[in-house]
């Protein structure tokens, strides 16, 4: 009998463990939202166009540019603060009605906001002076200091920075909008030390000013990594550039898919790069140490051009990819998220922006990796969502 009763006891205690975890397993399925578009949205304060935006992965609120242009030709601009739980806005740092614009930068580092201002002189309206402001810590809800790269001055236009907040470096594309000499440059900022490291132009013919190249941070090996071309028209597929920031050593090799590159992000940790191409609805992963790739084409995809993939953002705690898709391949209609594992595994489709976000370009998905969240632009505001 004793066998027996030992049965049974273990028996019972494998029953029980199995009960506790199935409970742990509802439980955590039940904690966790249902992807898609969530209930928060954000309305700019002054009713404007957003002019770039970012959220504060370590801590609780975002920062937006609100620019209203009225038909007058006057021009209203502000940047706000706003609150990532609620949606509302928090503080107006700035408000101008003289026609300069403001743009957000992003936020680099552990809560560093960078924004841009413009400021415009008229008859002549030529920008005459470009100041770049932070904001630092975000919820200071303040400017609290300028941002001033080495050399920069009013032709020195950010359009690309990494977007790895939490990491000491960030990196940055740079178009030095000044004749002769035309010219976009790569540096990076180590934010603990305040260093700045060498601007490295980019001499290659697909990199060149005006092409506006996307551009990624490999933060494992301090590693610019850039997706452009010469101007490709049709039957073209993008290169892919690499960028030592300390040394400025330069290489590059052939990428796939069809067209311009619309959008990049790199998985640091395996050396994974994910990009998109604008006329064949592709999704390209590539081996940055043996500068081999492949590329799959977005779930569902029938028409190349209209249903090609955008912005690429990477979650380092989950291992994800995020690609924007304006012209859902997985939806009756309205705009789409498709996401990935590195090995190219499509893991599911975030779907249900709606057809008023079928215009939505996904010009930049900003995540919150550790809720599984984010936001987009999407009509009429930033709108979140879950993954």
């Amino acid at each position: 009998m004793k066998p027996k009763s030992y049965r049974l006891f273990f028996r019972g205690i494998a029953v029980a463990l199995f009960g506790l975890s199935c409970l742990a397993a509802a439980q955590t399925s039940a904690s966790r939202p249902p992807k898609g578009p969530g209930n928060i949205v954000v309305r700019t304060k002054f009713g404007g166009q957003i002019f770039g935006f970012d959220i504060d992965q370590n801590g609780t609120e975002g920062v937006l540019a609100d620019v209203k242009l009225f038909n007058s030709g006057k021009v209203l601009s502000a940047v706000e603060t706003f609150d990532l739980k609620t949606g509302k806005i928090l503080k107006v740092l700035n408000k101008e009605e003289n026609g300069d614009n403001d743009i957000v930068i992003g936020i680099v580092g552990t809560s560093a906001a960078i924004v841009e201002r413009e400021v415009v002189d008229c008859p002549t309206c030529f920008v005459s002076k470009r100041p770049y402001r932070l904001i630092s810590p975000l919820d200071a809800n303040k400017y609290t200091g300028l941002w001033k790269p080495p050399h920069f001055d009013k032709n020195d236009i950010v359009f690309g920075l990494s977007r790895n907040q939490g990491a000491p470096m960030a990196a940055f594309i740079v178009l030095d909008n000044i004749f002769p000499g035309f010219n976009n440059f790569v540096f990076s900022w180590d934010l603990e030390k305040n260093t700045f490291g060498p601007e490295i132009k980019m001499t290659d013919p697909n990199f060149e000013p005006y092409l506006t190249p996307v551009f990624a941070l490999d933060t494992k090996t301090d590693t610019a990594v850039l997706a452009g071309d010469v101007g490709c028209v049709e039957g073209c597929s993008p290169d892919i550039g690499l960028v030592d920031l300390a040394s400025g050593e330069f290489s590059h090799f052939q990428g796939l898919g069809v067209g311009s590159a619309n959008g990049i992000a790199v998985d640091s940790e395996d050396g994974i790069a994910c990009t998109t191409t604008s006329e064949d609805a592709n999704v390209q992963f590539y081996d940055l140490k043996t500068q081999t790739g492949f590329t799959e084409l977005l779930p569902g995809a029938t028409n190349g051009r209209i249903q090609s993939g955008t912005d690429v953002e990477y979650d380092p705690i989950h291992k994800l990819f995020l690609v924007g898709q304006p012209f859902s391949s997985t939806a009756a209609e309205g705009s789409s998220i498709q996401v990935y594992d590195p090995k190219g595994n499509l893991v599911e489709s975030v779907n249900g922006f709606g057809s008023s976000a079928l215009n939505l370009s996904f010009s930049y998905i900003a995540l919150l990796p550790k809720q599984r969240s984010g936001f987009v632009n999407a009509p009429p505001g930033l709108r979140s969502f879950t993954y």
